[in-house]
């Protein structure tokens, strides 16, 4: 989610122009998006940051908030089965709808 005007040929954003990172932790990914991706939002200023993990073959959101004073991100809901939200902008999600259900 971003501040800034749509263009369809833009391939980068400053990070002042960027409201919301959702990132999808992989196996492969998991360390980096929680250490080193994670600092690099927090020094950039994201306001916003939203990770989705693998839980029992269903998403899982943990959702978190910029604390602009310590300059870090502070916890701000785990999300299963729906996620809602106020901020960055309204937004209500189906998590459970994301995900093929499994026959038993």
């Amino acid at each position: 989610m971003t501040s800034a005007p749509h263009d369809p040929d833009r391939t980068w954003y400053a990070p002042e122009d960027v409201l919301l990172v959702i990132e999808v932790v992989s196996l492969e990914s998991a360390h980096r998006d929680r250490t080193v991706t994670l600092r690099k939002y927090t020094d950039a200023r994201i306001p916003h940051y939203w990770c989705i993990e693998d839980e029992h073959d269903a998403p899982v959101v943990h959702v978190y908030e910029l604390d602009e004073p310590t300059r870090a991100y502070a916890p701000a809901g785990i999300h299963r089965g729906l996620l809602k939200r106020p901020v960055p902008f309204p937004v209500s999600l189906d998590l459970d709808a994301l995900t093929p259900r499994r026959h038993t």
